[in-house]
């Protein structure tokens, strides 16, 4: 598997529309490009887009898009650092040959790929995140795992792995170009393109797309429905595993081998992330003291939500915080 830690960041796209292609990730990716241009008052980013014959392009919402070029126009690939594969609706239908073997040829022009979206599918199906992690929408993700299984797949809203740079659907890609902005023209630019779209919380890398359950287990386990209801519905006083089991009507052990089966965790685990999610929340939308937060979100004191939340999120809530602009308060 690839560095997770690019030195070398792409500031030249260009973004391959595919018929029914999703137009709000789509822009999604290249407005907080012309945003940072304009606040840096000097064009850092440059983009052109893309598709199969040089025609227009359907999204899914019915609105055509003009093109710059075809993908078989002989500048196709000219100063390109990164090629971006929007996806969206009915992928697998719009995926065509010819496609495929033009991503194919770009991967010797050694430059890198990213999706969004379900614009990883394209590049799975080219072979291209062979031994990547990547990012997808979540309606996409079992689907993606089972047919590519040499893909590591990630709830991830947004992946960096090497060259590959894909995010999951609607306005993730403003999170992932957020990052590259960061990196290379500065929190202050990075916090200016949010403040313009008046965009209250960046997320990064760690934060996982909320997958519905329902989408998850479908109707083969009301169980475990339930039980997450119970968990979500009891944050501020955290319930035992034993009484989830009860209300829901199955023994302890079940209860674990639904988790196991359909959440690839644990209950207690499980249990564990709602309440730091739920946590992360109060952070970036209130003011209340972390000792506040702690006790809504069923931890016995401060320091050992602390604890919970760097082992979980990698850094301690008041880093959280201060990275959101507020000042932190015991």
């Amino acid at each position: 598997m690839t560095s997770n830690s690019p030195v070398d960041l792409p500031i030249c796209f260009g973004f391959l529309l595919i018929n029914d292609f999703t137009l709000i990730s789509m822009s999604s990716a290249i407005e907080p490009l012309r945003m940072a241009n304009r606040l840096c008052g000097e064009a850092i980013y440059s983009w052109k887009t893309l598709s199969e014959t040089g025609a227009a392009v359907n999204a899914s919402d019915g609105l055509s898009v003009n093109v710059d070029s075809g993908i078989d126009d002989e500048e196709a690939f000219h100063g390109l650092d990164a090629v971006i594969v929007c996806g969206g609706w009915h992928v697998e239908k719009n995926t065509t040959e010819a496609v495929l073997r033009w991503l194919r040829k770009a991967a010797q022009q050694n430059i890198g790929f990213g999706g969004t979206d379900t614009g990883s599918y394209l590049l799975a199906k080219a072979g291209l995140l062979d031994g990547y992690r990547c990012s997808i929408h979540w309606e996409n993700m079992g689907a993606l795992a089972d047919m590519f299984p040499a893909v590591h797949v990630s709830r991830s809203v947004f992946t960096i792995d090497g060259n590959r740079y894909t995010c999951s659907g609607g306005t993730s890609p403003i999170d992932m170009m957020l990052y590259f902005i960061r990196r290379q023209c500065g929190a202050d630019i990075s916090a200016g393109v949010a403040e313009q779209f008046v965009y209250d919380r960046i997320r990064g890398s760690s934060d996982v797309q909320r997958v519905p359950l329902r989408h998850v287990v479908g109707t083969q386990s009301e169980k475990l429905v339930v039980a997450v209801e119970l968990m979500e519905a009891n944050i501020k006083e955290p319930i035992s595993q034993e009484d989830i089991a009860s209300y829901t009507g199955i023994s302890r052990r079940q209860l674990q081998r639904l988790f196991q089966r359909y959440l690839l965790c644990t209950p207690s685990r499980y249990y564990l992330w709602i309440r730091l999610a739920r946590a992360r929340e109060f952070l970036h939308q209130t003011s209340m003291s972390l000792v506040d937060i702690s006790t809504l979100t069923g931890f016995v004191s401060s320091s050992h939500f602390s604890k919970s939340y760097k082992e979980y999120y990698g850094h301690a809530p008041s880093a959280e915080r201060r990275s959101n602009g507020k000042e932190t308060t015991v």
